[in-house]
């Protein structure tokens, strides 16, 4: 039986084709805060996928500061569940203290319910964007462009072990290190010592 004529005997019935309701997308009632004008206000966070020469699988967890473009922690496993983003968070949260906001994109490890209370008991707000749109997290989408091109491209790693040592020396060299030009060409630890020191005018009073 064709669907018409099907939709013709539930008219002559008096019945009515039920609809489906639209999914409401959680991105739509959240805002997403413009670019941060302080450090520790915004951070950001995503995975970057990548195999070791044994075939283990990488999967990489990147968290940055928008402002001090530091990278506050990348944590390298074989898979990353909700649960393992929310100790590595605590972490963080428990060295550099909570941000106002955290922005991410619409993965399922994101909108997890465990994560969203743990943010929620934080008192950290989300920051997603548009599905189908990177660019609105722009500062990580840089940060990892260069950490595959810097790091995972450019290395051989032997196994997870391996790699977790030589994606760990290359998050502290990319901190301590390498200049940004973002940053007018120092380093996230020196842009960070810099916003520490006192004005004239705040050592004067």
């Amino acid at each position: 039986m064709s669907a018409d004529r099907v939709h013709r005997l539930w008219r002559c019935a008096g019945l009515q084709v039920p609809r489906k309701r639209p999914r409401r997308r959680i991105a739509a009632c959240r805002p997403r805060p413009l670019a941060p004008t302080g450090m520790g206000q915004m951070w950001a966070y995503d995975f970057v996928f990548d195999a070791c020469a044994n075939g283990q699988q990488l999967k990489c967890l990147t968290i940055i500061d928008e402002f001090t473009r530091e990278a506050l922690a990348i944590d390298v496993a074989g898979s990353i569940r909700s649960n393992r983003v929310i100790e590595v968070l605590a972490k963080l949260v428990s060295v550099h203290g909570a941000p106002r906001y955290l922005r991410s994109d619409n993965g399922s490890e994101f909108l997890s319910r465990a994560i969203l209370r743990w943010l929620t008991h934080e008192k950290i707000e989300t920051a997603l964007i548009d599905p189908g749109k990177p660019w609105q997290n722009g500062a990580n989408e840089s940060f990892n462009g260069k950490f595959r091109d810097e790091c995972l491209s450019m290395e051989w790693f032997r196994n997870r072990v391996d790699a977790k040592i030589v994606i760990e020396n290359w998050r502290r060299h990319y901190n301590e290190v390498r200049p940004h030009s973002s940053l007018k060409n120092l380093t996230p630890f020196q842009f960070k010592q810099q916003l520490s020191q006192p004005r004239p005018e705040e050592a004067i009073s």
